[in-house]
């Protein structure tokens, strides 16, 4: 049973693959995809992070080599409206395992990522479902918000597993690949000094 729900987790996420190359950014220049990207998370962190497109096959591909240890990526879900993601390595690398399909992430620390334009996600009798071809799931926009790749359960944690008024939960509870969401808005945060 996890493992089916880890896989689809995974095909959430692969959205970033060839099928983003089509929908999401579809019609966007490099320069537009690049200022997409870096819109995910606060100025300071963004003007210094690498930045990963869409390649003409669809894959992942480094277009600017950032200075910090952060990747920005422009859209993870292929809808109409983009929506990019910025995360620390051990983010990324949790992204980058749910892109290959990787039964578990690979990230062998906590990770953050930002996500300022927001997001998607989408539910089927009142609970976050992970695969968005799940019959009667309905699409949901979430607001911008930040996260924390790590294990987490609602269980023992006592953090609800889906959203509230309280603006945090965990999404893809009892999966591989739970994680701590957190709706405030990534720009809104205080600046490093």
């Amino acid at each position: 049973m996890k493992r089916t729900f880890a896989l689809a987790a995974l095909l959430a996420f692969t959205a970033v693959g060839a099928y983003a190359a089509e929908k999401g950014v579809k019609g966007m220049s490099q320069e537009e995809m690049i200022k997409t990207a870096k819109s995910a998370a606060p100025a300071h962190i963004s003007e210094n992070a690498t930045v990963m497109l869409p390649g003409p096959d669809g894959k992942l591909q480094e277009a600017v080599k950032g200075t910090n240890e952060f990747t920005c990526i422009p859209d993870i879900s292929a809808q109409e409206k983009p929506d990019p993601i910025c995360g620390d390595k051990a983010a990324t690398d949790w992204v980058l395992s749910a892109i290959n399909k990787e039964e578990r992430p690979s990230n062998t620390e906590p990770g953050i990522a930002y996500m300022g334009q927001g997001g998607w996600h989408w539910e089927k009798d009142g609970k976050v479902v992970m695969d968005p071809a799940t019959p009667g799931a309905k699409r949901v926009k979430e607001p911008p918000h930040w996260m924390i790749f790590w294990p987490v359960s609602s269980a023992e944690s006592m953090i609800p597993e889906r959203p509230t008024k309280f603006g945090a939960y965990v999404m893809y509870e009892g999966t591989p690949y739970a994680h701590l969401m957190i709706y405030q808005d990534p720009n809104d945060l205080p600046k490093k000094k």
